[in-house]
């Protein structure tokens, strides 16, 4: 359908912009600009954005540096920014930090009882309907399980 590392960054910051549906934005970034050689400066650029939906994208970004690419990655930064604005941050960008702030206590056993701490904190995500079976996206509750589920044998 598309070459994902031949387009432009303006060509995604403008797709990425009129993508309003939030299942198309979250397929562009997943499969389109994650793929780009611009992605980085996207990121950098996206997520301090004054439009919540494309900060959003932006926060999608560093959350996948974070699992994969962390090297220099201030996390404790983005700890900051987090305990700062998620709790009153627009649903999409808020629920996109979230995953930012659970990713890093997963991934980053250094940086886990801080992003406990946030998490319990701000209570972002507490009450979120979870079907029996899945997991919560309340960051506590998302880390201790994706935790376990590594450690177990």
């Amino acid at each position: 359908i598309c070459r994902p590392k031949a387009f432009g960054r303006d060509e995604l910051d403008a797709m990425v912009r009129e993508a309003r549906a939030p299942k198309v934005h979250d397929w562009l970034v997943n499969y389109v600009v994650k793929k780009n050689p611009h992605a980085e400066e996207l990121r950098l650029a996206w997520s301090a954005d004054e439009d919540p939906v494309v900060a959003s994208a932006g926060w999608a970004l560093t959350t996948e540096r974070v699992a994969k690419k962390p090297d220099g990655l201030d996390l404790s930064a983005l700890l900051d920014i987090i305990e700062a604005e998620m709790k009153d941050a627009p649903d999409r960008l808020q629920w996109a930090m979230n995953h930012c702030l659970a990713q890093i206590g997963i991934d980053h056993a250094d940086h886990r009882t801080r992003a406990m701490d946030i998490g319990e904190r701000l209570q972002v995500l507490k009450d979120y309907p979870t079907p029996p079976g899945c997991t919560s996206p309340f960051a506590p509750v998302w880390i201790t399980e994706m935790v376990r589920r590594r450690q177990a044998p």
